[in-house]
């Protein structure tokens, strides 16, 4: 056995902490709007003026924000459809390569807007850096995971997830009014993420492809070797993983259609299982908490909300340094688990304090730590794992479908909870955070029954559980049924 020391080269250090520049890009276009929001709206009204020399209606401003903020997750839902396509033709690397321009073009238009008075402008950029939010968010920890050595896996995958926290964080933190999100520096605010846009393409070049593509999809032996020694050194795990790879291609076929991907038998358990842990994870509570946490803090009387919404940035960041350290010591599915178990618990602790916060307002400070452990339970499992999982589920030809299929849930849950969220909060009220723990409690029971435990696993072993399409057994050699 390879110790983990002996497998962590700086090439491979280089590799993933420069794939997931592009991470740190979407959650910073992810934090940056809210604080601002009432200077952009202005700047929507100004523009509209200067053309038609009246005020925009409320209505049409109203709308126009909704659509400014949304639509980047609805440009993510259809860059998802691109994943497999792009991921297949072009190799893991370059495909990120080339993804990236869609963000440096979405920013250059979203900064371009002020000085060209056109708030259309605006709205195209966050289009067009959504489609790049939906094909990145897959092809990072495609890249990632079939670079990575297997007892490391887990844990680089995570860090597509610290550094997404870290931009939602930093985002955050310049759209304040006392940093950037003033309304001479909002432009220049939209526009920093062009620094590890430029970052990545002047450094991911020169980083090697996946061995893997190289291996199985293109049939490029001797690139995979050169590959794979750079990624691990001289050290004998090259040759026992190249062996690994090409026993997982003898059991593989060459090319799979979408098609076939959700009709083959021995795929529909994963599938399941990428289902329910993806829409568990974004119907969970986060997003909506992310999302409103400054006016549910204002709700609350708090003085300076905004400042408790860079606390819930700060825990953001904070949990998932935690499941980064965790990853390969407790599991995938202990994670899973208490995450989805502590999410439920979060939604109904949030639907009690909210229901009684009118007659005990000293329960506002709960209420707090109550967000925060929400946050933090999200973070350590859920949030990460449902990112990274698929690619752990299925073979080399069905990975790239099944990450676009996780980025399409992602996505489609974001956008779905940002426009049902509001209407529901209205029809009803506080027992809104009742669904969202129903839908942490199947996401826990599904897991509980059906998810195997990945940690430590050659691909190859954990695609071999599916074969026999006949769903997964209740018991095997790694007992991944139990709790403990």
């Amino acid at each position: 056995m390879v110790s983990k020391k002996d497998q962590m080269t700086g090439t491979l250090l280089i590799s993933i902490l420069v794939a997931v520049f592009g991470s740190l890009q979407i959650g910073y276009h992810t934090g940056n709007v809210n604080a601002p929001a009432k200077i952009i709206e202005e700047f929507f009204n100004h523009t509209w003026h200067s053309r038609h020399n009246q005020s925009m209606p409320e209505h049409s401003l109203t709308f126009l924000w909704s659509l400014s903020v949304s639509i980047k997750d609805f440009g993510a839902l259809l860059g998802s459809l691109g994943v497999k396509c792009l991921a297949d033709s072009f190799g893991r690397r370059n495909s990120i390569l080339i993804v990236n321009g869609l963000s440096v073009m979405g920013t250059c238009l979203m900064f371009s807007s002020k000085a060209c008075e056109s708030f259309e402008m605006l709205i195209v950029g966050r289009l067009v850096f959504g489609l790049f939010c939906g094909l990145v968010m897959s092809l990072n920890p495609l890249y990632i995971q079939e670079v990575s050595p297997t007892n490391l896996r887990g844990a680089f995958a995570t860090l597509n997830q610290v550094f997404f926290a870290t931009g939602i964080l930093l985002g955050m933190v310049a759209g304040i009014e006392t940093v950037l999100g003033t309304e001479e520096l909002w432009a220049m605010m939209l526009s920093l993420s062009l620094i590890p846009a430029l970052l990545q393409y002047l450094t991911l070049p020169f980083c090697p492809e996946s061995p893997r593509y190289l291996l199985i999809n293109r049939g490029q032996d001797t690139k995979a070797e050169q590959a794979l020694r750079r990624l691990r050194g001289s050290s004998d795990k090259v040759f026992t993983e190249l062996e690994e790879m090409k026993e997982e291609a003898a059991h593989t076929q060459s090319a799979l259609t979408v098609k076939e991907f959700f009709t083959k038998r021995s795929y529909r358990q994963p599938i399941i299982i990428v289902l329910i842990v993806n829409l568990g994870s974004q119907l969970s509570g986060f997003n909506a908490i992310i999302n409103y946490s400054t006016k549910m803090f204002d709700k609350s009387n708090f003085d300076e909300a905004k400042y408790l919404t860079l606390g819930v940035g700060a825990v953001n960041v904070t949990f998932t340094l935690v499941a980064f350290l965790l990853m390969e010591k407790a599991g995938r599915r202990k994670l899973l688990l208490t995450g989805f178990l502590s999410l439920a618990i979060c939604n109904l602790a949030l639907t009690v304090i909210d229901s009684v916060l009118f007659l005990v307002p000293e329960m506002r400070s709960l209420q707090v730590l109550v967000v925060f452990f929400l946050i933090s339970a999200y973070e350590v499992g859920p949030g990460p794992i449902s990112w990274f999982i698929a690619a752990e589920l299925f073979d080399q030809p069905a990975r790239p479908t099944a990450m676009a299929f996780t980025s399409l849930l992602n996505w489609g849950g974001k956008f779905l909870l940002a426009l049902l969220f509001p209407p529901l909060l209205k029809v009803c009220g506080t027992y809104v955070y009742l669904l969202f723990m129903a839908m942490a409690l199947i996401a826990f029971s599904y897991t509980w029954h059906r998810l195997p435990e990945t940690k430590g696993r050659t691909f190859d072993d954990i695609a071999a559980e599916f074969r026999t399409a006949e769903g997964i057994p209740l018991h095997n050699k790694t007992d991944f049924n139990t709790f403990t």
